[in-house]
């Protein structure tokens, strides 16, 4: 295991330490892995440990050699691994039950929003299908989704998706929008068109959050994850690339700024 501690999670006596295991890159074994739902949490407890609620400490285990201690503690649960005072709790929709009712402040990242939630909901499905049938259909369905949450944000005009602060669907929402623009970029050349100006601006906000930045894999972590599950092999030259992350913004947001 390697350990990583979020920057604004420094451990003081006044705040409870929460430990989040999350997958380690399949490429080094050791940077952070292309798991969205490790992402998730990452970002959701990040945002406490800025609001000083929490302190917080992240590990990576390289599931592809498990150290043994993670084996006889865990056996072959795969990370997530949320662990709150020597209680570890392995599941998904657990470790959001716990983050939302147990965790200081959790409360307050999640929201109640039909409309967004409805639109997250089968995002990802929509890249798996493009990444796996190749088609233009596919690829059409996939932009014509995106294009509803651009219009949801305009329509809205804040910030983030439920209001001028992050919550719960944001940290939900834009690892989803990373592996769509690295993983569609590199497999169909797939981009989300530069008309989604709406959606282009709350990706550049998003870019500037330590949350997220902090909990990002790296480009080549991310494609590696499809190549895995496509079963096509790595290159031996891919172990050798610094990491690089896409951050870049293909449109002035400045303009959109000055309108409104």
């Amino acid at each position: 295991m390697s350990d990583e501690i979020a920057e604004n999670g420094t451990a003081n006596g006044d705040v409870p330490e929460i430990e989040l295991i999350i997958k380690a890159s399949t490429i080094d074994g050791r940077r952070k892995g292309a798991c969205l739902f490790c992402q998730e949490y990452f970002m959701d407890l990040y945002l406490l440990a800025e609001l000083k609620t929490i302190s917080l400490k992240v590990t990576t285990v390289d599931m592809q050699k498990p150290p043994p201690d993670f084996r006889t503690n865990f056996e072959a649960t795969h990370p997530p691994i949320l662990i709150d005072n020597g209680l570890a709790i392995l599941e998904n929709e657990k470790i959001e039950r716990h983050i939302m009712k147990s965790v200081p402040g959790g409360h307050n990242l999640f929201v109640q929003d039909k409309e967004v939630a409805s639109l997250i909901e089968n995002l990802y499905s929509k890249l798996k299908l493009v990444l796996v049938r190749k088609d233009e259909q596919k690829s059409a369905s996939l932009r014509a989704h995106l294009g509803r949450i651009d219009g949801l944000l305009e329509r809205r005009g804040t910030r983030f998706l439920t209001g001028d602060t992050m919550c719960c669907f944001d940290c939900e929402l834009m690892p989803r929008l990373q592996h769509i623009r690295v993983a569609g970029k590199y497999f169909v050349d797939f981009e989300i068109p530069t008309s989604f100006r709406s959606l282009w601006r709350y990706m550049y906000h998003m870019y500037q959050l330590d949350a997220f930045t902090q909990s990002c894999p790296a480009d080549q972590d991310i494609i590696n994850h499809y190549k895995l599950q496509q079963a096509l092999k790595m290159k031996k030259h891919e172990e050798l690339e610094t990491p690089t992350f896409t951050t870049s913004i293909p449109v002035d947001i400045n303009d959109s700024n000055a309108e409104e």
